[in-house]
Protein backbone atom coordinates (compact mmCIF):
# COMPACT_ATOMS: atom_id res chain seq x y z
CA UNK A 1 0.00 0.00 0.00
CA UNK A 2 1.76 2.93 -1.03
CA UNK A 3 1.19 6.59 -1.74
CA UNK A 4 -1.58 7.83 -4.62
CA UNK A 5 -1.25 11.00 -6.25
CA UNK A 6 -4.05 12.61 -8.20
CA UNK A 7 -2.39 14.85 -10.13
CA UNK A 8 -4.12 17.26 -12.21
CA UNK A 9 -2.45 18.91 -15.50
CA UNK A 10 -3.49 22.23 -16.36
CA UNK A 11 -2.30 21.49 -19.93
CA UNK A 12 -5.22 21.71 -22.59
CA UNK A 13 -6.46 20.74 -25.48
CA UNK A 14 -7.75 24.04 -27.67
CA UNK A 15 -11.56 23.16 -28.17
CA UNK A 16 -14.47 26.29 -28.44
CA UNK A 17 -12.39 27.91 -26.21
CA UNK A 18 -12.49 25.66 -23.04
CA UNK A 19 -9.32 24.08 -21.67
CA UNK A 20 -9.26 20.41 -20.87
CA UNK A 21 -7.24 19.09 -18.53
CA UNK A 22 -5.03 16.22 -18.94
CA UNK A 23 -5.46 13.39 -15.87
CA UNK A 24 -1.99 12.37 -14.61
CA UNK A 25 -2.14 9.35 -11.88
CA UNK A 26 1.13 8.54 -10.31
CA UNK A 27 1.96 5.53 -7.71
CA UNK A 28 4.55 4.53 -5.68
CA UNK A 29 4.46 0.95 -4.26
CA UNK A 30 2.26 -2.13 -4.53
CA UNK A 31 -1.54 -1.70 -5.34
CA UNK A 32 -3.08 -4.90 -4.60
CA UNK A 33 -5.47 -5.52 -2.23
CA UNK A 34 -6.15 -1.86 -2.70
CA UNK A 35 -9.97 -1.06 -3.33
CA UNK A 36 -10.48 0.06 -7.33
CA UNK A 37 -10.25 3.56 -8.79
CA UNK A 38 -13.17 4.78 -10.59
CA UNK A 39 -12.89 6.66 -13.70
CA UNK A 40 -16.30 7.69 -15.52
CA UNK A 41 -16.23 9.53 -18.51
CA UNK A 42 -19.36 11.47 -19.65
CA UNK A 43 -19.83 12.52 -23.50
CA UNK A 44 -22.35 14.84 -24.19
CA UNK A 45 -25.08 15.06 -27.02
CA UNK A 46 -23.11 11.30 -28.30
CA UNK A 47 -25.59 9.61 -30.16
CA UNK A 48 -25.51 5.94 -30.38
CA UNK A 49 -24.15 5.75 -34.19
CA UNK A 50 -21.14 8.07 -33.48
CA UNK A 51 -18.96 5.16 -31.81
CA UNK A 52 -17.44 3.37 -34.71
CA UNK A 53 -17.95 -0.27 -32.79
CA UNK A 54 -21.43 0.59 -32.79
CA UNK A 55 -22.22 1.94 -36.78
CA UNK A 56 -19.86 0.80 -39.19
CA UNK A 57 -19.91 4.45 -40.90
CA UNK A 58 -18.30 5.65 -38.44
CA UNK A 59 -14.60 5.96 -38.72
CA UNK A 60 -14.24 8.68 -36.42
CA UNK A 61 -13.72 6.99 -32.89
CA UNK A 62 -10.50 4.77 -33.18
CA UNK A 63 -9.40 4.77 -29.28
CA UNK A 64 -12.74 4.11 -28.21
CA UNK A 65 -13.51 1.43 -30.33
CA UNK A 66 -9.96 -0.15 -29.11
CA UNK A 67 -11.42 0.37 -25.94
CA UNK A 68 -14.25 -2.12 -26.91
CA UNK A 69 -12.52 -4.81 -28.62
CA UNK A 70 -10.32 -4.91 -24.82
CA UNK A 71 -13.29 -4.58 -22.95
CA UNK A 72 -17.07 -4.68 -22.62
CA UNK A 73 -19.37 -2.22 -25.09
CA UNK A 74 -22.92 -2.35 -24.23
CA UNK A 75 -25.67 -1.89 -27.30
CA UNK A 76 -28.71 -1.67 -24.88
CA UNK A 77 -27.34 1.12 -22.37
CA UNK A 78 -29.56 4.52 -21.85
CA UNK A 79 -29.79 8.04 -20.86
CA UNK A 80 -32.21 8.55 -17.66
CA UNK A 81 -32.91 11.90 -19.15
CA UNK A 82 -32.76 13.17 -22.78
CA UNK A 83 -31.15 16.04 -21.22
CA UNK A 84 -27.74 17.58 -19.24
CA UNK A 85 -29.13 18.01 -15.98
CA UNK A 86 -31.50 15.79 -15.35
CA UNK A 87 -29.39 12.77 -16.72
CA UNK A 88 -26.40 14.23 -14.70
CA UNK A 89 -28.43 13.87 -11.52
CA UNK A 90 -29.24 10.42 -12.13
CA UNK A 91 -25.63 9.69 -12.94
CA UNK A 92 -25.09 10.95 -9.25
CA UNK A 93 -27.68 9.85 -7.51
CA UNK A 94 -28.67 6.62 -8.88
CA UNK A 95 -32.72 7.85 -8.92
CA UNK A 96 -35.03 9.35 -11.81
CA UNK A 97 -35.71 13.10 -11.81
CA UNK A 98 -39.18 12.30 -10.17
CA UNK A 99 -37.32 11.65 -7.14
CA UNK A 100 -34.36 13.47 -7.16
CA UNK A 101 -35.98 16.35 -8.54
CA UNK A 102 -34.12 17.58 -11.07
CA UNK A 103 -36.74 16.84 -14.37
CA UNK A 104 -35.51 19.54 -16.71
CA UNK A 105 -31.70 22.14 -17.10
CA UNK A 106 -30.57 24.64 -15.14
CA UNK A 107 -30.03 27.89 -16.32
CA UNK A 108 -26.89 29.71 -15.78
CA UNK A 109 -29.13 32.59 -13.58
CA UNK A 110 -30.36 29.31 -11.35
CA UNK A 111 -30.29 29.67 -7.82
CA UNK A 112 -30.79 26.03 -7.06
CA UNK A 113 -29.09 23.07 -8.55
CA UNK A 114 -29.30 19.48 -7.43
CA UNK A 115 -31.36 19.29 -4.39
CA UNK A 116 -28.87 19.44 -1.06
CA UNK A 117 -30.41 16.45 0.57
CA UNK A 118 -29.80 14.29 -2.21
CA UNK A 119 -26.69 12.07 -1.52
CA UNK A 120 -24.33 11.89 -4.37
CA UNK A 121 -21.88 8.93 -6.04
CA UNK A 122 -18.73 11.30 -4.57
CA UNK A 123 -19.81 12.05 -1.11
CA UNK A 124 -20.76 8.01 -0.60
CA UNK A 125 -17.17 7.46 -1.83
CA UNK A 126 -15.60 9.84 0.31
CA UNK A 127 -17.31 8.61 3.52
CA UNK A 128 -15.40 4.80 1.77
CA UNK A 129 -12.19 6.39 1.90
CA UNK A 130 -11.87 7.86 -1.52
CA UNK A 131 -10.35 10.87 -2.80
CA UNK A 132 -12.56 12.42 -5.39
CA UNK A 133 -12.34 14.43 -8.36
CA UNK A 134 -14.35 16.09 -11.13
CA UNK A 135 -13.32 17.76 -14.23
CA UNK A 136 -15.41 19.53 -16.81
CA UNK A 137 -19.21 20.23 -17.49
CA UNK A 138 -20.98 20.02 -13.97
CA UNK A 139 -24.76 21.85 -14.68
CA UNK A 140 -26.44 20.59 -11.56
CA UNK A 141 -25.80 24.57 -9.77
CA UNK A 142 -23.01 26.58 -8.71
CA UNK A 143 -24.42 29.06 -6.29
CA UNK A 144 -23.36 28.38 -3.13
CA UNK A 145 -23.74 24.54 -1.53
CA UNK A 146 -24.70 23.63 -5.00
CA UNK A 147 -21.07 23.98 -6.18
CA UNK A 148 -19.07 20.29 -7.32
CA UNK A 149 -16.88 21.04 -3.85
CA UNK A 150 -19.75 20.79 -1.86
CA UNK A 151 -21.26 17.74 -3.19
CA UNK A 152 -18.52 15.66 -2.26
CA UNK A 153 -15.75 16.07 -4.68
CA UNK A 154 -12.60 16.98 -3.09
CA UNK A 155 -11.40 18.72 -6.35
CA UNK A 156 -13.09 20.17 -9.69
CA UNK A 157 -12.00 21.95 -12.51
CA UNK A 158 -14.78 22.92 -15.49
CA UNK A 159 -17.19 24.97 -16.32
CA UNK A 160 -20.57 25.14 -14.36
CA UNK A 161 -22.86 25.14 -17.33
CA UNK A 162 -22.55 24.22 -20.89
CA UNK A 163 -20.01 25.73 -22.74
CA UNK A 164 -22.66 27.57 -24.88
CA UNK A 165 -24.07 29.31 -21.63
CA UNK A 166 -22.93 32.59 -19.74
CA UNK A 167 -19.89 33.99 -20.13
CA UNK A 168 -18.38 30.84 -22.00
CA UNK A 169 -18.78 32.92 -25.52
CA UNK A 170 -17.65 32.32 -29.49
CA UNK A 171 -13.70 31.59 -28.55
CA UNK A 172 -11.89 34.28 -28.33
CA UNK A 173 -14.27 37.02 -28.01
CA UNK A 174 -14.48 36.95 -23.95
CA UNK A 175 -17.60 38.72 -23.80
CA UNK A 176 -18.12 39.60 -21.08
CA UNK A 177 -14.94 39.61 -19.74
CA UNK A 178 -14.30 36.52 -17.39
CA UNK A 179 -11.75 37.15 -14.50
CA UNK A 180 -9.29 34.44 -14.47
CA UNK A 181 -9.35 32.16 -11.04
CA UNK A 182 -6.30 32.79 -8.87
CA UNK A 183 -3.46 29.93 -8.86
CA UNK A 184 -3.85 27.85 -6.24
CA UNK A 185 -2.55 23.83 -5.24
CA UNK A 186 -3.93 21.34 -8.20
CA UNK A 187 -2.97 18.42 -6.95
CA UNK A 188 -4.52 16.30 -4.55
CA UNK A 189 -2.88 13.13 -2.60
CA UNK A 190 -3.40 10.91 -0.10
CA UNK A 191 -1.80 8.07 1.37
CA UNK A 192 -2.81 4.56 0.31
CA UNK A 193 -6.07 5.56 -0.46
CA UNK A 194 -8.17 4.91 -4.15
CA UNK A 195 -10.10 7.68 -6.40
CA UNK A 196 -12.89 8.36 -8.07
CA UNK A 197 -12.52 10.88 -11.28
CA UNK A 198 -15.60 11.90 -13.10
CA UNK A 199 -14.89 13.75 -16.11
CA UNK A 200 -18.17 15.77 -17.49
CA UNK A 201 -16.58 16.32 -21.58
CA UNK A 202 -17.99 19.27 -23.29
CA UNK A 203 -18.04 16.94 -26.38
CA UNK A 204 -20.58 16.43 -28.54
CA UNK A 205 -22.57 19.68 -27.36
CA UNK A 206 -22.92 22.28 -29.66
CA UNK A 207 -21.36 24.83 -30.83
CA UNK A 208 -18.46 22.81 -32.72
CA UNK A 209 -15.28 24.66 -33.85
CA UNK A 210 -12.36 23.35 -36.13
CA UNK A 211 -9.56 21.67 -34.51
CA UNK A 212 -5.91 21.66 -35.44
CA UNK A 213 -5.44 17.67 -34.49
CA UNK A 214 -5.86 16.12 -37.80
CA UNK A 215 -4.65 17.43 -41.77
CA UNK A 216 -7.24 14.79 -42.59
CA UNK A 217 -9.45 16.12 -45.32
CA UNK A 218 -12.28 14.82 -43.35
CA UNK A 219 -11.26 16.99 -39.88
CA UNK A 220 -12.90 20.23 -42.34
CA UNK A 221 -16.53 18.79 -40.89
CA UNK A 222 -17.24 20.16 -37.95
CA UNK A 223 -18.68 17.55 -35.89
CA UNK A 224 -16.16 14.79 -37.53
CA UNK A 225 -13.29 16.60 -36.00
CA UNK A 226 -15.04 17.46 -32.68
CA UNK A 227 -16.08 13.13 -32.51
CA UNK A 228 -12.04 12.69 -33.08
CA UNK A 229 -10.43 15.04 -30.53
CA UNK A 230 -13.09 13.83 -27.97
CA UNK A 231 -11.81 10.06 -28.66
CA UNK A 232 -8.21 11.53 -28.45
CA UNK A 233 -8.95 12.73 -24.72
CA UNK A 234 -10.30 9.55 -23.68
CA UNK A 235 -7.77 7.52 -25.19
CA UNK A 236 -5.14 9.67 -23.85
CA UNK A 237 -6.93 8.96 -20.35
CA UNK A 238 -7.39 5.34 -20.88
CA UNK A 239 -3.17 5.43 -21.82
CA UNK A 240 -2.12 6.96 -18.61
CA UNK A 241 -4.41 4.23 -16.80
CA UNK A 242 -2.99 1.67 -18.72
CA UNK A 243 1.08 2.56 -17.65
CA UNK A 244 -0.06 3.21 -13.67
CA UNK A 245 -3.06 1.32 -12.62
CA UNK A 246 -4.09 -0.83 -15.09
CA UNK A 247 -5.35 -3.59 -12.88
CA UNK A 248 -6.73 -1.77 -11.07
CA UNK A 249 -9.11 0.95 -12.27
CA UNK A 250 -12.85 0.30 -13.86
CA UNK A 251 -13.25 3.13 -17.26
CA UNK A 252 -16.43 3.29 -17.47
CA UNK A 253 -17.19 5.39 -21.02
CA UNK A 254 -21.04 6.77 -21.64
CA UNK A 255 -23.28 9.83 -22.43
CA UNK A 256 -25.89 11.43 -21.37
CA UNK A 257 -28.33 11.52 -24.22
CA UNK A 258 -28.56 11.35 -27.63
CA UNK A 259 -27.53 14.16 -30.10
CA UNK A 260 -29.92 16.63 -32.31
CA UNK A 261 -31.95 15.18 -34.53
CA UNK A 262 -29.61 13.64 -37.36
CA UNK A 263 -31.08 15.88 -39.97
CA UNK A 264 -29.06 18.81 -38.62
CA UNK A 265 -25.87 19.71 -39.97
CA UNK A 266 -24.09 19.71 -37.19
CA UNK A 267 -25.49 16.35 -35.48
CA UNK A 268 -24.30 13.35 -34.14
CA UNK A 269 -25.40 9.75 -35.70
CA UNK A 270 -28.61 7.70 -33.79
CA UNK A 271 -27.60 5.02 -36.34
CA UNK A 272 -30.56 2.64 -36.94
CA UNK A 273 -32.98 4.77 -34.38
CA UNK A 274 -34.55 6.81 -37.14
CA UNK A 275 -37.63 5.68 -38.14
CA UNK A 276 -40.87 6.53 -39.96
CA UNK A 277 -43.34 6.81 -37.38
CA UNK A 278 -41.81 9.80 -35.81
CA UNK A 279 -40.41 11.26 -38.54
CA UNK A 280 -43.95 11.53 -40.62
CA UNK A 281 -45.02 12.93 -37.13
CA UNK A 282 -42.15 15.91 -37.45
CA UNK A 283 -39.96 17.13 -35.09
CA UNK A 284 -36.91 15.63 -33.66
CA UNK A 285 -36.73 11.89 -32.87
CA UNK A 286 -33.24 12.43 -31.28
CA UNK A 287 -32.54 14.81 -27.92
CA UNK A 288 -35.25 15.83 -25.63
CA UNK A 289 -37.70 13.02 -26.57
CA UNK A 290 -37.96 9.24 -25.38
CA UNK A 291 -37.86 8.06 -28.76
CA UNK A 292 -34.43 5.51 -29.22
CA UNK A 293 -32.29 8.35 -30.66
CA UNK A 294 -32.78 10.45 -27.43
CA UNK A 295 -31.48 8.36 -24.74
CA UNK A 296 -30.12 5.11 -26.31
CA UNK A 297 -26.34 5.60 -26.15
CA UNK A 298 -22.94 4.41 -26.49
CA UNK A 299 -21.70 2.76 -23.87
CA UNK A 300 -18.04 1.18 -22.60
CA UNK A 301 -16.65 -0.38 -19.70
CA UNK A 302 -13.17 -1.53 -19.33
CA UNK A 303 -10.95 -2.94 -16.33
CA UNK A 304 -8.39 -5.09 -17.48
CA UNK A 305 -8.04 -8.85 -15.84
CA UNK A 306 -11.58 -8.20 -14.52
CA UNK A 307 -13.86 -7.27 -17.07
CA UNK A 308 -13.58 -9.54 -20.12
CA UNK A 309 -12.52 -8.79 -23.38
CA UNK A 310 -14.34 -8.16 -26.66
CA UNK A 311 -17.52 -8.92 -25.09
CA UNK A 312 -21.01 -7.41 -26.57
CA UNK A 313 -23.90 -7.62 -23.87
CA UNK A 314 -27.12 -6.79 -24.97
CA UNK A 315 -28.35 -6.44 -21.13
CA UNK A 316 -31.26 -3.23 -20.66
CA UNK A 317 -29.02 -0.97 -18.85
CA UNK A 318 -28.92 2.15 -17.44
CA UNK A 319 -26.67 5.41 -15.89
CA UNK A 320 -28.61 5.08 -13.54
CA UNK A 321 -27.07 1.83 -12.63
CA UNK A 322 -23.45 3.24 -12.73
CA UNK A 323 -24.58 4.73 -9.01
CA UNK A 324 -25.16 1.63 -7.19
CA UNK A 325 -23.04 -0.75 -9.42
CA UNK A 326 -19.58 1.73 -8.46
CA UNK A 327 -20.36 1.47 -4.73
CA UNK A 328 -21.00 -2.36 -4.61
CA UNK A 329 -17.60 -2.43 -6.21
CA UNK A 330 -16.19 0.13 -3.42
CA UNK A 331 -17.56 -2.04 -0.69
CA UNK A 332 -19.57 0.87 0.22
CA UNK A 333 -22.90 1.25 1.36
CA UNK A 334 -26.60 2.42 -0.92
CA UNK A 335 -27.87 5.97 1.18
CA UNK A 336 -30.76 4.87 3.88
CA UNK A 337 -34.16 5.99 3.56
CA UNK A 338 -34.23 5.97 -0.37
CA UNK A 339 -35.16 4.12 -2.91
CA UNK A 340 -32.94 3.51 -6.51
CA UNK A 341 -34.11 3.22 -9.95
CA UNK A 342 -30.67 1.81 -11.01
CA UNK A 343 -29.46 -1.64 -10.29
CA UNK A 344 -26.14 -3.34 -9.94
CA UNK A 345 -24.78 -4.52 -12.78
CA UNK A 346 -21.62 -6.64 -11.52
CA UNK A 347 -23.13 -9.87 -12.98
CA UNK A 348 -23.77 -8.42 -16.11
CA UNK A 349 -19.79 -6.79 -15.91
CA UNK A 350 -17.96 -10.45 -14.91
CA UNK A 351 -20.26 -12.82 -14.37
CA UNK A 352 -21.76 -13.28 -18.51
CA UNK A 353 -25.25 -12.54 -17.54
CA UNK A 354 -26.90 -10.79 -20.09
CA UNK A 355 -29.97 -9.90 -17.90
CA UNK A 356 -30.38 -6.42 -16.89
CA UNK A 357 -33.32 -4.42 -16.18
CA UNK A 358 -36.75 -5.83 -16.96
CA UNK A 359 -38.71 -2.25 -17.05
CA UNK A 360 -37.27 0.88 -17.64
CA UNK A 361 -38.83 4.45 -17.56
CA UNK A 362 -38.07 7.34 -20.16
CA UNK A 363 -39.23 10.73 -18.65
CA UNK A 364 -40.34 13.87 -20.68
CA UNK A 365 -37.02 15.95 -20.70
CA UNK A 366 -38.53 19.18 -22.74
CA UNK A 367 -40.65 17.55 -25.65
CA UNK A 368 -44.45 17.00 -24.85
CA UNK A 369 -46.24 16.42 -20.94
CA UNK A 370 -44.46 17.59 -18.08
CA UNK A 371 -41.13 17.93 -16.95
CA UNK A 372 -39.75 14.23 -15.72
CA UNK A 373 -43.16 12.59 -16.33
CA UNK A 374 -42.73 8.87 -16.84
CA UNK A 375 -44.54 8.87 -20.30
CA UNK A 376 -42.79 6.03 -21.96
CA UNK A 377 -42.02 2.82 -20.97
CA UNK A 378 -40.14 0.05 -21.44
CA UNK A 379 -40.79 -3.23 -20.66
CA UNK A 380 -38.43 -5.98 -21.76
CA UNK A 381 -38.42 -5.53 -25.39
CA UNK A 382 -41.69 -3.40 -25.79
CA UNK A 383 -41.61 0.35 -25.52
CA UNK A 384 -44.92 2.26 -24.65
CA UNK A 385 -45.51 6.01 -25.61
CA UNK A 386 -48.15 7.48 -23.81
CA UNK A 387 -47.33 11.19 -25.32
CA UNK A 388 -45.24 11.84 -28.53
CA UNK A 389 -44.05 15.07 -30.00
CA UNK A 390 -43.29 18.62 -28.88
CA UNK A 391 -39.29 18.52 -29.63
CA UNK A 392 -37.75 20.51 -32.01
CA UNK A 393 -36.42 20.03 -35.20
CA UNK A 394 -33.43 21.44 -36.56
CA UNK A 395 -35.40 24.05 -38.99
CA UNK A 396 -37.22 25.13 -36.05
CA UNK A 397 -40.31 23.27 -36.51
CA UNK A 398 -42.11 22.22 -33.49
CA UNK A 399 -43.97 18.09 -33.59
CA UNK A 400 -47.27 18.27 -32.55
CA UNK A 401 -47.96 17.09 -29.14
CA UNK A 402 -50.23 13.85 -28.96
CA UNK A 403 -51.25 12.07 -26.11
CA UNK A 404 -52.33 8.24 -26.88
CA UNK A 405 -54.37 5.86 -24.66
CA UNK A 406 -53.76 3.50 -24.73
CA UNK A 407 -50.31 4.05 -25.58
CA UNK A 408 -48.39 3.64 -28.66
CA UNK A 409 -46.53 0.42 -28.25
CA UNK A 410 -43.47 -0.89 -30.51
CA UNK A 411 -41.72 -4.57 -30.53
CA UNK A 412 -37.82 -3.23 -30.79
CA UNK A 413 -36.86 -6.94 -30.96
CA UNK A 414 -38.28 -6.56 -34.62
CA UNK A 415 -38.60 -2.83 -35.08
CA UNK A 416 -35.69 -1.11 -33.21
CA UNK A 417 -36.27 2.34 -35.31
CA UNK A 418 -39.87 2.40 -33.71
CA UNK A 419 -41.22 2.31 -37.64
CA UNK A 420 -44.41 1.17 -37.17
CA UNK A 421 -46.92 0.52 -33.90
CA UNK A 422 -48.30 -2.94 -33.08
CA UNK A 423 -51.64 -3.11 -34.02
CA UNK A 424 -53.99 -2.16 -30.62
CA UNK A 425 -56.25 -4.71 -31.84
CA UNK A 426 -53.64 -7.47 -32.14
CA UNK A 427 -53.29 -10.30 -29.46
CA UNK A 428 -49.91 -9.61 -28.61
CA UNK A 429 -50.63 -5.47 -28.32
CA UNK A 430 -53.68 -6.90 -25.50
CA UNK A 431 -51.12 -8.96 -24.00
CA UNK A 432 -48.50 -6.75 -23.58
CA UNK A 433 -50.79 -3.69 -22.13
CA UNK A 434 -51.64 -4.74 -19.26
CA UNK A 435 -48.47 -5.69 -18.08
CA UNK A 436 -47.44 -1.94 -19.20
CA UNK A 437 -49.70 -0.31 -17.16
CA UNK A 438 -49.58 -2.62 -14.26
CA UNK A 439 -45.32 -1.80 -14.02
CA UNK A 440 -45.92 2.27 -14.56
CA UNK A 441 -48.61 2.09 -11.78
CA UNK A 442 -46.16 0.77 -9.30
CA UNK A 443 -43.49 2.58 -9.84
CA UNK A 444 -45.76 5.40 -9.05
CA UNK A 445 -46.88 4.41 -6.29
CA UNK A 446 -43.27 3.80 -5.29
CA UNK A 447 -42.50 6.97 -6.18
CA UNK A 448 -44.91 8.76 -4.08
CA UNK A 449 -43.68 6.60 -1.12
CA UNK A 450 -39.93 7.03 -1.37
CA UNK A 451 -37.98 10.67 0.04
CA UNK A 452 -38.36 12.35 -2.92
CA UNK A 453 -36.61 16.00 -3.30
CA UNK A 454 -37.71 19.32 -5.03
CA UNK A 455 -34.59 21.58 -7.26
CA UNK A 456 -35.18 25.02 -6.69
CA UNK A 457 -35.26 26.36 -10.22
CA UNK A 458 -35.97 30.34 -8.96
CA UNK A 459 -33.83 32.07 -11.19
CA UNK A 460 -31.81 35.61 -10.48
CA UNK A 461 -29.58 37.36 -12.44
CA UNK A 462 -27.20 38.32 -9.42
CA UNK A 463 -26.10 34.82 -9.72
CA UNK A 464 -24.45 34.54 -13.44
CA UNK A 465 -21.13 32.69 -12.92
CA UNK A 466 -17.76 34.69 -13.37
CA UNK A 467 -19.07 37.57 -15.68
CA UNK A 468 -19.11 40.04 -12.99
CA UNK A 469 -16.43 39.95 -10.45
CA UNK A 470 -18.56 42.48 -8.12
CA UNK A 471 -21.66 39.66 -8.01
CA UNK A 472 -21.88 37.43 -4.91
CA UNK A 473 -21.82 34.59 -7.41
CA UNK A 474 -18.21 35.40 -8.45
CA UNK A 475 -15.37 34.12 -6.02
CA UNK A 476 -12.79 34.95 -8.92
CA UNK A 477 -10.77 37.84 -8.73
CA UNK A 478 -8.87 39.48 -11.89
CA UNK A 479 -4.98 38.17 -12.36
CA UNK A 480 -2.70 37.98 -14.88
CA UNK A 481 -3.07 35.23 -17.52
CA UNK A 482 0.13 33.87 -18.39
CA UNK A 483 -0.71 30.39 -20.25
CA UNK A 484 -3.42 31.22 -21.82
CA UNK A 485 -4.72 32.96 -24.71
CA UNK A 486 -8.30 34.23 -23.20
CA UNK A 487 -9.60 34.25 -19.89
CA UNK A 488 -12.64 32.02 -19.44
CA UNK A 489 -15.10 30.88 -17.09
CA UNK A 490 -13.08 28.10 -15.38
CA UNK A 491 -14.26 27.19 -11.87
CA UNK A 492 -11.58 25.70 -9.23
Amino acid sequence: MGWLFLKVLLAGVSFLGCLYPLVDFCFSGETRGQKPNFVIILADDMGWGDLGANWAETKDTVNLDKMAAEGMRFVDFHAAASTCSPSRASLLTGRLGLRHGVTHNFAVTSVGGLPLNETTLAEVLKQAGYVTAMIGKWHLGHHGSYHPNFRGFDYYFGIPYSHDMGCTDTPGYNLPPCPACPPGDRSSSASGRPFLLYVGLAHMHVPLSRTQLSADPRSQRPYGAGLREMDSLVGQIKDKVDRIAKENTFLWFTGDNGPWAQKCELAGSVGPFTGSWQSHQGGSPAKQTTWEGGHRVPALAYWPGRIPVNVTSTALLSVLDIFPTVVALAGASLPQGRHFDGLDASKVLFGGSQTGHRVLFHPNSGAAGEYGELQTVRLEHYKAFYITGGAKACDGSTGPEQHHEPPLIFNLENDVAEGVPLERGSAEYQRVLPKVREVLADVLRDIADDNISRADYTQDPSVIPCCNPYQVACRCHATEQTDFSTSRNIWK
